[in-house]
């Protein structure tokens, strides 16, 4: 076997396993704990022995072995005959480890410090898979197209194909449309994102129309469906899926169960609210258990075809069955918990109430662009999950886009002190713009102040980090009241608006206790989308789409414009006086 070929199968096998892997299921409350990478084993002092043990960890699947070995060779410093081989290797690993920016650095060295790299059109393939995994489209899309036109085209039209779906603004669509307009697969995605994706209108069909003879694209299956004129109903049936766990009456179950409890009496209390308004609707719940075995019995039943609107559920196990049976039976499901982007991807009947991580954020990153400016580059800490990694993915994706630098960004395990102690050494705090750090954990916030206040007050960046630290005991109010803390809050309500104090009074009457924020979003969740199902009736997602900012009667606002799936409201906040002032 050549040096050549010994390369390209672990590509190819990555490439493989990525494209045809399904997505993570949806957010539950409790995050996964990711399990510590194993240590890497004892360095060889021979370069070339360390190459070999690099290759050997890389192909016994110990990733993070692989890439202590690796990419130390792959330093030009190391002068080392196969530096490029250890880049290729190392970001391999990286890719096998998901972390895709740091698999994108180590092939940006390969490509400046080797540019005579024999199988750096397998370097390109992995490359553009790295800026498609942190939605840096057009970085993607300029990466593949830098191939030998007859290398890896099976390989780079699936890439392709499975991440074009995923832009969801319009304007991403149409710059990305305007820079390749000779990319037959982006052409494609864009149409089907329009016909099948239920985004388009009637101002798109100009450009469809191009679109389709331009790349000879079938016709037929690319001419929009008459949209059903569906009749609006006098009231509608909305199914509740939800674990409230009845068949089991512990106070352990009940006590873990109360946020299901408090989020069903938020949707009965706007229920009361919608029908004195008029708009009587029915609510059927149905208990799902804690296990899909339990929800496939209740998806089964001939009934569940027949409402106008899903709710549910919250756990990830059955988050896909029930997107799945919204899509099939074209019901508009509403999962009332969940942050994960990929949940509501390619299926135009599901929706996310709160927002992603991946739009959290993107608009932080708005804000901090705009508040901090770009003249120096911003630091990015986040925790090791799924969830934490697309919100720091889209973060660095929209800051540089919009002409800013993110110059670390660093992952870590909240629970392994070595980890988190790493993640915050070395930082050049004095020559950053601001430092964000994106963890709920109340291990993370005592980490960041103690680096961030070692800086001379006058000199520190700004914070952002997420409003959960408002909770954490182990934090002291003057800190996150200190000049240049903000937070993002997507759960942010006014306690003294007009709003939440009727809520809260009417909520006092029907169940003798304060709301909890479970109570606040079931409320917020129902008179939100029962009262767009009276003004649009049950298929409303084109409606969502052109409606705009909507205020809320509890929270800042709900917003799907453009097709998007999840909220795009992501309000930040900063402590004054002891009060929260949104400052977005």
């Amino acid at each position: 076997m050549t040096p050549f070929s010994s390369l390209r199968l672990p590509l190819r096998w990555l490439v493989a396993g990525v494209l045809l892997a399904q997505p993570a299921l949806a957010q539950t409350p409790a995050k996964p704990k990711p399990r510590p990478a194993p240590a890497a084993p004892p360095a060889a002092a021979d370069p070339a022995a360390r190459y070999r043990s690099g290759k050997a960890q890389l192909d016994q699947g110990n990733y993070a072995a692989a890439v202590a070995l690796l990419e130390p060779l792959a330093q030009p410093g190391a002068r080392f005959a196969r530096a490029a081989d250890a880049a290729y290797l190392g970001a391999v690993a990286y890719a096998r480890l998901k972390q895709w920016p740091e698999t994108e650095q180590l092939l940006n060295l390969l490509r400046t410090e080797y540019p005579a790299y024999p199988n750096l059109p397998d370097a390109l393939l992995l490359q553009g898979q790295a800026s498609f995994e942190q939605e840096d489209y057009d970085t993607a899309l300029k990466t593949l197209a830098l191939l030998p036109a007859d290398k890896f085209v099976p390989e780079r039209e699936a890439m392709k194909a499975t991440y074009l779906p995923r832009i969801k603004e319009r304007s991403t669509w149409q710059r990305n449309l305007r820079r390749y307009p000779d990319d037959a697969a982006l052409a494609r995605a864009y149409a089907d994102n329009l016909v099948i994706g239920g985004t388009f209108t009637d101002a798109d069909r100009p450009q469809l129309d191009a679109l389709i003879a331009r790349f000879n694209l079938d016709r037929t299956r690319y001419t929009p469906r008459p949209r059903a004129v569906v009749a609006k109903k006098a009231s509608y049936n909305v199914a509740v899926l939800l674990p409230f766990e009845l068949s089991d009456p512990s106070w352990q179950t009940i006590r873990k169960n109360q946020f299901v409890t408090d989020l069903y009496a938020g949707l009965r209390l706007a229920q009361d609210s919608l029908q004195r308004a008029g708009h009587p609707i029915q609510l059927f719940a149905y208990d799902t258990g804690a296990d899909t075995l339990t929800l496939k019995q209740v998806l089964a039943l001939p009934e569940l075809a027949g409402m106008d609107l899903l709710i549910g559920p919250v756990y990830k196990s059955g988050a896909r069955l029930l997107a799945r049976y919204a899509r099939e039976h074209q019901i508009v499901c509403v999962n009332p918990l969940s942050q994960d982007a990929d949940l509501v991807l390619n299926n135009p009947w599901h929706y996310l109430f709160s927002p992603s991580t991946a739009t959290q954020g993107r608009v932080a990153a708005q804000f901090a662009l705009n508040a901090f400016g770009a003249g120096r580059p911003g630091v990015v800490l986040h925790e090791d999950s799924k969830d934490d990694a697309a919100f720091a993915n889209s973060y660095k994706a929209a800051y540089e886009t919009d002409g800013g630098k993110i110059g670390t960004l660093r992952r870590f395990n909240p629970d392994v002190d070595e980890s988190l102690n790493a993640a915050f050494t070395g930082l050049d705090l004095a020559n950053a713009s601001h430092l964000t750090v994106y963890s709920d954990n109340r291990r993370v916030g005592p980490a960041a102040f103690k680096q961030w206040q070692q800086l001379p007050a006058a000199t520190r960046p700004a914070l952002l980090c997420p409003g959960s630290w408002l909770d954490n005991a182990r934090l002291d109010v003057s800190q996150l009241a200190a000049p240049g803390v903000y937070m993002l809050q997507p759960k942010y309500y006014d306690e003294q608006g007009a709003g939440f104090r009727r809520f809260r009074q009417l909520y006092l009457q029907r169940q003798h206790l304060p709301p909890s924020v479970f109570a606040s979003q079931g409320f917020e969740l129902m008179l939100y989308f029962g009262t767009a199902l009276f003004q649009y009736g049950p298929a409303f997602q084109a409606n969502l789409a052109n409606a705009g900012v909507t205020p809320g009667a509890i929270f800042d606002g709900m917003n799907y414009s453009n097709g998007a799936h999840d909220n795009q409201v992501v309000p930040i906040v900063k402590l004054s006086n002891l009060e929260l002032q949104v400052l977005r």
